[in-house]
């Protein structure tokens, strides 16, 4: 059997890990966590030669939240742990989601790990966007501990 009716060029995949994307953590400390895709290196850089993303994410999810709760334990359980993170491709898995979220480039990008006090920094701005997010009640599902 040959394989002449495929033209040729199209049995090229397209690219999917796009800047927006959810993705889950699949090894290390992060395993299980949901991320969004911040930056892509499809083709790898100099010292980094492989496929890999600058990812953001939720560490500790928010609690839940109940009427009767004052203001006070509304506002301690509503918080987020973040991580921002380098991952190869091998290690998250694409969802079918995409979440549109706006990071100040200067602030979240690759050099924050030359630096702790700059990936604090960084980690602070996505903490801020995603607990803005949540409170809008935009893309709860982010949110949610993932159960399976």
């Amino acid at each position: 059997v040959l394989f002449t009716d495929v033209p040729t060029g199209s049995s090229t995949m397209g690219k999917f890990m796009k800047q927006g994307k959810v993705v889950l953590m699949l090894h290390g400390r992060f395993a299980g966590k949901k991320a969004v895709i911040v930056k892509n290196h499809d083709d790898g850089t100099t010292d980094r030669q492989y496929g890999h993303a600058l990812v953001a994410g939720v560490d500790r999810p928010p609690r839940r939240v109940t009427r009767k709760m004052n203001k006070e334990k509304i506002k301690r359980r509503t918080k987020i742990k973040t991580f921002v993170k380098l991952v190869n491709y091998n290690h998250v898995m694409p969802t079918r989601y995409s979440m549109e979220v706006q990071f100040d480039k200067s602030v979240v990008n690759k050099d924050v790990f030359r630096d702790p006090s700059l990936k604090r920094k960084a980690r602070r701005e996505v903490k801020q966007k995603f607990e803005h997010r949540y409170k809008t009640g935009k893309n709860r599902w982010f949110f949610q501990k993932l159960r399976f």
